[in-house]
């Protein structure tokens, strides 16, 4: 039993290392200054406004700049096939103008994440995602059982941080997880 346990240890170590070179790798290839492109003037204008007759107006009216969101979405692509098992690559940004909160961006093929809350067009930011857009440090983090993900900062030309990605990998992918 002891030598299964210490091959589980080692398996979710090698994972971890796996998820932190993709994240590194992410780092260096995500574009900062496609990525401030993504969201439409349109879009970004209207995530805060609140209509009492229509409480979806901000999520219906969310809308993309077709160019930067696909080749910033097939990077993302591209870096989650060097992961070893399911991963996705997840874009997360600061929402302008609502300081502590952020906006999943892209999801990806298998829609993991141990942050994403289902069906929010905006969120609460959690600790770890302030922390690496304040700092610019890589974060490591383990909340749900199976899945290791390494958040880590998008910078722009500047060298500002604009975005962060989540690389999340899953040991087992559950097709259902999301589906309500």
């Amino acid at each position: 039993m002891r030598v299964f346990v210490l091959g589980l240890a080692m398996a979710a170590a090698g994972f971890a290392a796996d998820v932190q070179f993709v994240a590194e790798a992410a780092t260096a290839m995500v574009d900062g200054e496609l990525v401030k492109q993504i969201q439409t003037a349109k879009s970004a204008a209207s995530m805060l406004k609140k209509d009492p007759r229509d409480p979806w107006a901000a999520s219906d009216n969310y809308d993309v700049n077709h160019g930067p969101f696909v080749a910033v979405k097939k990077s993302l692509i591209r870096l989650s096939r060097l992961c070893p098992g399911p991963c996705d690559l997840n874009l997360w940004m600061p929402l302008a103008g609502a300081p502590g909160k952020v906006q999943v961006v892209i999801r990806n093929r298998h829609e993991i994440s141990q942050f994403w809350v289902w069906g929010a067009l905006t969120q609460d930011m959690f600790p770890e995602m302030a922390r690496v857009l304040a700092s610019g440090e890589r974060v490591t983090v383990r909340k749900r059982a199976g899945m290791v993900s390494v958040l880590t900062p998008v910078r722009d030309s500047l060298d500002e941080i604009v975005a962060l990605v989540e690389v999340v990998l899953q040991e087992k992918v559950d097709p259902q997880e999301n589906v309500q």
